[in-house]
């Protein structure tokens, strides 16, 4: 038997899976971290807890096994995190990560040192705080010391690999995030860095996500266990693993993330962009490939914040019946029309990323009446939040990226409900997972890939990612989520002035 492992470098925690070549799940631990915050809208991890739980994870779910059954590791983690190291390969200060707002003056002054458009047409992508070029300007603007000792960067998964294989390497998917790369010639670009006044030595070497970019350590081998020179691949970063571990490996496939935020991703041969920067587009990691996403930055995070705030009846029958609250304000929102009979939700609790990347724009109930319940305001939250994610794709289309085929996963992807309205807004089949192992299955079967089991990406896909339940758009449903949705894209224009109003008087 071969078994190949998944590495899952995440914000909460770092998730090591062993599988079975035909993707099934042997063992999986997860070893949890803290969240530094150090100012309001700042926050910073530390790479030695990132590799601490990598350890125990690997020494976990290999326990029993054969070292010489394990054939590879793949990696996957959170994106746009800034690792520093000394020439001595010692980390400089915690990493920033991608949640970090920092660096809104950065932003600018990337901009301005790039110019917009060759920004955009380089990196497909406007400035933006979350990702790493604007850390590096940070740290330069406001930490020299630090960064005059800095003699390498790294995003999160790759400081694991470094520690694993002494290897300073990167995959394209996951450095697309970091605003440094040419994205349609897949490598980094000469001009940014260059106009940004950085040296390309700092930069890891950068490889396909299937490929083997080197062999673990005999120290490694031997704190864990494994096998030296047992192959670590490129891997990816979280959401192009994600799509591997879903499946989405060809034109026409997307997936739906429902969790805190909401992500649709879809995979593209052609390099596609929207010319506005409210996509992000992306190298796949399937060869030569591409993806694009769309973010909605307050999905399952705006039915937790019903549940918490106004669904405490829901919660008391849910735990008499032992049930899910959710499944208790599933039934309930089921019982109500398309359009909750007149009550629209915004759902921008968090500002917004997809379509409108205002950070200031904030949530709404709009048509509130005094016939409304509780039923009414659950099954609006629900198809608000169905509309933004509808939002993403329908920017697809007009970057000529076609969607017939949706994966969900994430919490919310538990709701048939849920999973019906976006078969019906999608106009595509939605398909649940046998397995929900995400971006460390999908790190998994890259590296069975650069293993040699299976020949391409696609195949071990085909071999090992199955659809569970699948739900069909209802024809009739179409034409008044339609007419519903005509008025959801109103809604933005609506409210922004207010909404930037009272931000402003919040912060006064």
């Amino acid at each position: 038997m071969a078994y190949i492992i998944g590495i899952d470098v995440g914000t909460s925690g770092t998730k090591t899976v062993l599988f079975d070549e035909t993707g099934k799940k042997i063992r999986s631990w997860t070893g949890e971290y803290p969240l530094y915050q150090p100012q309001n809208g700042w926050a910073e991890q530390d790479p030695e807890d990132w590799w601490q739980a990598t350890l125990n994870g690997l020494r976990t779910v290999s326990e029993g096994i054969p070292a010489e059954e394990i054939r590879g590791i793949g990696l996957s983690g959170q994106m746009h995190g800034l690792v520093m190291l000394d020439a001595e390969g010692r980390v400089l200060r915690r990493s920033i990560i991608w949640c970090d707002q920092r660096t809104a003056e950065e932003c600018v002054q990337l901009t301005n040192l790039v110019g917009a458009d060759t920004l955009m047409n380089i990196t497909k992508s406007p400035a933006v705080t979350g990702f790493t070029a604007s850390k590096i300007l940070w740290v330069r603007n406001h930490e020299p010391e630090i960064f005059e000792r800095c003699r390498k960067i790294l995003l999160p998964k790759d400081y694991i690999r470094y520690r694993l294989t002494g290897e300073f390497a990167t995959d394209v998917s996951d450095a697309s995030g970091m605003q440094l790369m040419d994205i349609a010639k897949r490598c980094w670009s000469d001009v940014v860095l260059d106009r940004i006044g950085l040296d390309k030595g700092l930069l890891g070497k950068l490889y396909e996500s299937a490929e083997v970019t080197g062999g673990l350590t005999a120290g490694v081998a031997k704190q864990t266990g494994l096998s030296a020179g047992t192959i670590v691949v490129g891997g990816a970063g979280d959401n192009a693993a994600s799509a591997i571990g879903c499946g989405v490996v060809r034109d026409g496939d997307a997936f739906t993330t429902i969790g805190t935020s909401g992500v649709v991703f879809a995979h593209t041969t052609e390099l596609s962009v929207d010319p506005s920067g409210r996509i992000h587009s992306f190298c796949a990691a399937v060869p030569g490939s591409y993806h694009v996403m769309g973010v909605t930055q307050a999905a399952g995070l705006s039915l937790r914040w019903l549940r918490d705030t106004c669904c405490l009846e829901e919660c008391q029958t849910a735990a008499k019946l032992n049930l899910d609250p959710y499944q208790v304000m599933d039934d309930e929102a089921a019982r109500i029309p398309i359009g909750a009979e007149g009550l629209l939700y915004a759902p921008y609790l968090m500002g917004e990323r997809t379509p409108h990347l205002d950070a200031d724009i904030r949530g709404a109930f709009l048509g509130l009446s005094a016939s409304h319940t509780r039923a009414h305001l659950i099954r609006a939250v629900m198809e608000g939040v169905t509309y933004s994610l509808r939002d993403c794709v329908e920017i697809f289309g007009g970057a000529r990226v076609t969607v017939t085929d949706m994966k969900v996963c994430g919490g919310g992807s538990s709701s048939p409900l849920w999973r019906q309205m976006l078969a019906d807004n999608m106009n595509c089949p939605v398909h649940t997972l046998q397995s929900n192992e995400g971006g460390a299955l999908g790190a998994a079967l890259l590296a069975a890939v650069g293993a040699g089991l299976y020949p391409s990406v696609e195949q071990a896909c085909e071999a090992a990612v199955h659809p569970k339940i699948t739900q069909e758009p209802i024809a009739a449903n179409r034409e008044p989520f339609d007419r519903v949705y005509a008025v959801y894209r109103t809604a933005y224009a609506s409210i922004r002035q207010i909404s930037h109003e009272l931000v402003s008087l919040a912060r006064s």
